[in-house]
């Protein structure tokens, strides 16, 4: 079973797409615009996104540029334009595949369960443990004593890029254009995300190491 967004402005291919999805077994979840499909992503992980492309208040694209910034999901894009153009923006954006509009419902689960396959065996689980602390990198989950940990997204990449790299000096500068592409250094935005990781990460707030003057370190102490 996968959990699947589907994001449409369409309620009626919302609903045969969700009653499809069901028969084969996957969790279900809606938005009618691209606004609401980023704001459940940054709440919740998906296995995979049927994002349309023409949607009002925030069309695909859009929605799939502000995603991609914190998230990698599989997506299935739907558009009823068919050109090269479309389909280019699409996969520099990370499209997995397309489907032109008019198309049957048992076709999107058919091409969703190819994209699952495809995606699960090139990204096999991973999960690092440290004592209590557990940092599923696959579905993206923090527990500390078994109880799961919310974070925002980014300070969900910023753990696991310190744990990928643990042991590993990392300057500031190095840390920002890794994560956020910025040619130079902002203090405040890696220091305010550095805070909420370690109030987040309580007893093991003391393992993300400060290097002053240069950078941070993730230590297993």
């Amino acid at each position: 079973m996968a959990k699947l967004l589907i994001c449409d402005d369409e309620k009626i291919l919302r609903d045969s797409l969700k009653r499809y999805a069901a028969l084969d077994g996957h969790q279900v979840l809606e938005a009618a615009n691209g606004q609401e499909a980023l704001d459940l992503c940054q709440k919740e992980d998906f296995d995979l996104l049927i994002l349309d492309v023409m949607m009002p208040v925030m069309d695909g694209f859009t929605a799939l540029k502000e995603i991609r910034t914190f998230s990698q999901v599989p997506v299935l894009m739907l558009t009823a334009k068919g050109d090269e153009f479309d389909r280019i923006i699409g996969f520099e954006l990370g499209v997995d595949d397309y489907v032109v509009k008019p198309f049957s419902s048992r076709e999107i689960m058919l091409r969703v369960q190819a994209i699952l396959r495809r995606s699960q065996k090139a990204s096999p689980h991973e999960v690092y443990q440290y004592k209590d602390l557990t940092v599923d990198l696959t579905s993206k989950k923090v527990l500390i004593q078994g109880q799961e940990i919310s974070m925002a997204p980014m300070e969900y990449s910023l753990l696991f890029y310190f744990i990928a790299h643990k042991g590993i000096a990392k300057s500031r500068a190095q840390i920002l254009e890794d994560l956020w592409g910025y040619k130079e250094e902002d203090d405040r935005t890696l220091d305010t995300h550095i805070k909420l990781l370690r109030k987040a990460l309580g007893p093991y707030a003391q393992n993300i190491v400060t290097l002053r003057g240069y950078g941070y370190r993730f230590d297993e102490k």
